[in-house]
Parts: structure tokens; sequence; C-alpha cells
């Protein structure tokens, strides 16, 4: 075991300072992942800092229907809340699908955006992986990669993202709120958060030393809109994804698709927006030809490889039953 230091923040400067001083100390909340992956040799911090008792764990529900939900807010608080299911049902699928509920209980909102694959190989020190050692090689492309991903991911890294709540944050239009180190504060939109592995698949993100995720926005969703989470997954409980689709749809009294978002999980190197499913489905009425048509189209640059070539299929089957029984859900 390498040993390391421990420092319990009180203040949101001093413990960003500590992190951005130094690439060998990182922020310390449920530790759900980062103690696993410390435990594997994955991460070797010097330092951690415990920001658990920083003000980032409460809701804040807006007049305007959205809400602030605080980083330090764990899972089993956010599936729980009232307000999260009654406007937010996706959010709250989403959040239950995902881990136990011991886990759940000491997850927090900003340590599950930012999970770390779960691919073998990025969990096995002794294999070449370019996520965790750049310039390694990916030995996933040639090995077991059937669980990871077909969107999004290039010749450097094939790792697929484990989230299930930020899916379903993605499909929310979810904004990320960030104190940086000089005290200042940014918002980004979730689905600019995450980068693509490219040439740097160890850069997963825009934050930048010392930037500490503060809470994430979530705005009004659509006026009339229903919403759900669909996984499919090896086994019912406590499995990740190999597919999953958040989706919102918004009808007119026609059954038009007046609005449709659609997040992606178990398919993507991030959090997956299906954008061009969604732009070919808006103000069409749907029907089982257009749903598989649009979902086809979303998957036209994927790059499979022989073991996960399967997902494209299956992702098709679960966004045309997902919109499909929203928007029946809709006329009845």
């Amino acid at each position: 075991m390498k040993p390391f230091a421990y420092e319990r923040a009180t203040d949101p400067g001093a413990a960003a300072t500590l992190v951005a001083d130094s690439t060998e100390t990182v922020y310390l909340a449920g530790g759900t992942n980062l103690v696993d992956l410390m435990k594997l040799g994955v991460t070797e911090p010097a330092m951690l800092v415990d920001i658990t008792g920083l003000p980032y764990d409460t809701i804040e529900h807006r007049p305007d229907g959205g809400v602030l939900i605080g980083a330090l807010v764990p899972g089993s608080r956010l599936a729980g809340d009232p307000g999260i299911r009654e406007r937010f049902p996706a959010l709250a699928e989403a959040l239950l699908s995902g881990a136990s509920g011991q886990l759940r209980t000491v997850a927090t909102t900003g340590g599950n955006l930012l999970q770390r694959t779960r691919c073998v190989y990025f969990q096995d020190v002794t294999k070449p992986c370019n996520k965790r050692r750049p310039g390694t090689g990916c030995s996933a492309i040639q090995g077991l990669h059937r669980d990871l991903a077909v969107l999004g991911t290039s010749d450097s890294c094939v790792a697929g993202h484990p989230s299930d709540m930020a899916v379903a944050m993605a499909a929310l239009d979810a904004v990320v709120h960030l104190r940086r180190v000089n005290g200042s504060t940014r918002t980004v939109s979730l689905n600019e958060f995450y980068l693509l592995p490219g040439d740097t698949p160890d850069r997963e993100t825009v934050l930048q030393p010392g930037d500490l995720i503060t809470g994430v926005e979530l705005p009004p969703p659509p006026e009339g809109a229903a919403m759900s989470y669909r996984k499919v997954r090896d086994r019912w409980s406590y499995a990740f994804a190999l597919v999953s689709v958040a989706a919102v749809a918004a009808t007119d009294t026609d059954g038009t698709l007046r609005e449709i978002r659609l997040g992606l999980g178990g398919v993507g190197a991030r959090p997956w927006r299906a954008r061009e499913a969604e732009r070919l489905l808006t103000s069409r009425r749907p029907t089982e030809e257009s749903l598989r048509e649009a979902a086809r189209a979303e998957f036209a640059p994927a790059r499979p490889l022989p073991q996960n070539a399967f997902k494209i299929d299956l992702a098709v089957d679960v966004i045309t039953s997902a919109v499909r029984d929203l928007v029946g859900g809709q006329r009845r």
C-alpha cells in the first residue's frame, strides 16, 4: 500500500488550492469509485482532500420547475426526493437502476459524473492502457471489449462511460456548476463537460486543476413531457448497462413529436446525446419504421468491434420501444 495524506476541508478555497498545487492530490467525496481504484493501484494519490463537509449537499427546487442539485447530494436522497420523482422521473429511475442501495447512500452526485470506466484493462495495471498510461496502447481493441463503447471511440481507446445518472442528465439538458481555484464560477453543459478520447483518452472532462463541481442544474422539463429510463443489462441487479436509453418526449394533440431528447448509455465513450435521432424525429408522428430509421442513423458513425457489434441492433430496439411507449402513454 502506498501511504497517503488526508485533509478534511472546511473551506472550498483551501480545498481547491491543495488540489491545484499538486497532480497527486485529489478530492474525496463518497469514494465509492476512487477507493476501489486506489486498492487496484490504478491511481495512487499522495493526498486526499475530503470535501464532504462543504456546503454542497442540498436540493433546491426552483419556482420555474428547474432544480439545482448539490454535488454532495447522495444518490439515494436524490432518487427519493419527491420533486425529482414528480418532475424528473427518468433521473430517479436511472439512479435506482445503478449500483446497490448501500452504495447509493454514499455515492455523491458530483462523484457519479466523474466515474472512471470499468474497462478491465484500465483496472489491470499489468496491461497497456492509454487512459491510465498514455502512449502504452489499448489492450481492449484486440482483447475483451464486449461491454465497451461503439460511439465516440478512437484508435487510442474504446472504453465506455459507466454512469446511469449522467445519461439521464444528458437527456435533461443538465448544466454542471464549477468553482475555479481563483474563486470564480463557471457553468458548462453536461454534453460539453465530457471529452471524447481522440489521441488523449487520459483527459476525460473539461475540468482544470483545482476545479470543483459544486452542483448540477436541471432546467424545467418541456411542458407536458413524459420521460423514462430504460436499461438492458446482463442481470437484473447491480450491473452496468449494455444499452440504456433516457427518453424525454413531448407531443402535440395529433401525436406529432414537438420535442424529443434521447440520452444513450452503454454505447458511448461518454454519456451520449442522440442528436441525429432527435433531429429526424422532431416534428414527426413517430411510427415503428421512423423510430428504427432514426435510431439507425444515430449509429451510422459507430465503430463496433467483433464482440460488441450486437449493441447497435440492441440499441435500435431499446430506443424504438422506449419512445413508442412514451408517445403511446401520452396519447392515452
